[in-house]
């Protein structure tokens, strides 16, 4: 599973003008997944994101998480994270899963994270999103459960 992952103000997605998915303070997760991907890389990177310290203390530096601040994930589905652009023109997405496989591994996901009590809000998986957010930092972060 690759996630890129924004600190957000604000965020939301809308699919066919309506409003599918909206929070306040936290995470934007932009969620890729792979062909070999399992249960067991959706529960590393759901610990990983909801112990990430990359909110600002009272000193000014990254030194909370998710949890600590009580914030919200936006989360959207995003096979174009495994794009291979290294040849020719326009992108390989061999890499990328098919969508049976996908959207359980990404559902896995949003439900562990709300395990962990987290307010998750999701766009529609393989929908034309649009996804509008305040880049708080601007954060933006790259993790991987493979790398």
């Amino acid at each position: 599973m690759r996630i890129v992952v924004q600190r957000s103000k604000a965020a939301s997605v809308t699919v066919n003008g309506e409003v599918t998915g909206q929070i306040t303070k936290g995470l934007v997760l932009l969620v890729g997944v792979t062909h070999d991907d399992v249960e067991e890389d959706a529960r590393f990177l759901a610990d990983k994101i909801a112990n990430l310290r990359i909110f600002e203390d009272e000193n000014g530096k990254m030194n909370l998480s998710l949890l600590d601040v009580g914030g919200e994930i936006l989360s959207v589905s995003q096979f174009t994270l495994y794009g291979d652009c290294r040849k020719g023109r326009r992108p390989n997405f061999l890499a990328a899963a098919r969508p049976e496989h996908a959207i359980e591994i990404y559902r896995t996901f949003n439900q562990l994270l709300r395990q962990k009590g987290i307010h998750v809000e999701t766009g529609v998986f393989g929908a034309m999103m649009d996804v509008a957010l305040i880049n708080d930092g601007p954060v933006t972060l790259i993790v991987d459960s493979k790398e």
